[in-house]
């Protein structure tokens, strides 16, 4: 196993044994929502009803500007054991109100129920920036809330279990969607997840290119890569990390084919925070990354 001043590998070995289909996808239709969520009331209630009074079940949350507390997190840790590759800090409960600078949620069930994955940049009632991996049990939010969503029908990101990693990991299932949710102006979309030791910007081109999108915005992208490395040059050492797109989108490159063009922002094992674009080609999933496809300009093919 590396260690966390080493230059971030190429690969991490996991647990388990790798399984085909490095992509698991659900393709649907979306539409983009503001959420109002309520002061004094546990997050994941608050997202779980603003989004069945639209009538989905799930999807994603931006989640910039939204002040927390009572707050639980965890941050990224070297594993204890080799039941994994790397694991999680201890919860870290802050004392006052958080404020998230910027955060991707997504949010789907787990074992039945509203569940949701979130990471994000915040500043604590100290004036301490940091940032992490937020705990749905024991975070209420501070203060009301209008954030914007992207409703997902035709599918749902459910947290089972992940043989590869040994963690449970969401990933979207097929689901009916309601009446309520149904509308012809809602846009094709497609709900992902990136197994690990995939280049994250290739593996999005991939798709798209496979199913003819053209040009997408995404929504969330919550997830992990091996430290990163960013165009500017920037490299971020520490190979475990907890991860957040804060701007993404795909579209036609110099070669016609489709691009990737992600703002990512993170936090490594060693508490260090780092953003900007990740550089193509070179920026491998650690655990997992979880995104919704917005599509704008698809050729036609499924």
């Amino acid at each position: 196993m590396p260690d966390a001043r080493d230059d971030p590998p190429a690969t991490i070995r996991q647990p388990g044994p790798a399984v085909a289909g490095r992509i698991v996808a659900v393709p649907g239709s979306g539409r983009a929502l503001v959420l109002d969520l309520p002061a004094r009331v546990p997050l994941v209630q608050a997202v779980h009803r603003a989004f069945a009074a639209r009538g989905f079940i799930g999807g994603t949350v931006a989640m910039d500007g939204v002040a927390l507390g009572p707050f639980a997190y965890v941050q990224p840790a070297l594993a204890r054991t080799p039941q994994h590759a790397a694991y999680y800090s201890d919860t870290i409960r802050p004392s006052g109100v958080t404020r998230l600078d910027h955060g991707a949620m997504t949010f789907g069930r787990r074992e039945g129920t509203p569940f949701f994955h979130c990471h994000a940049a915040w500043v604590e009632a100290d004036g301490r920036r940091s940032g992490g991996h937020i705990l749905p049990e024991g975070t209420v939010l501070a203060a009301p809330a209008s954030v914007p969503g992207f409703g997902f029908a035709g599918g749902v990101f459910e947290a089972e279990p992940d043989p590869e990693t040994n963690f449970t990991l969401f990933g979207p299932v097929p689901a009916e969607p309601s009446a309520f949710a149904r509308d012809a102006r809602d846009a094709r979309a497609h709900a992902l997840r990136l197994r690990p030791n995939q280049d994250l910007c290739g593996a999005l081109e991939r798709y798209c290119a496979a199913h003819g999108i053209l040009a997408a915005r995404i929504h969330g992208g919550v997830g992990s890569t091996i430290g990163a490395r960013f165009a500017d040059g920037t490299v971020v050492r520490p190979f475990a990390t907890e991860a957040f797109i804060r701007h993404g989108r795909i579209g036609p490159g110099t070669d016609g084919g489709p691009e990737a063009m992600l703002e990512v922002a993170q936090v490594d094992c060693t508490g260090a925070l780092a953003a900007g674009r990740m550089r193509r080609g070179a920026n491998p999933v650690l655990m997992t990354y979880e995104l919704v496809l917005e599509v704008l300009d698809w050729s036609g093919m499924r």
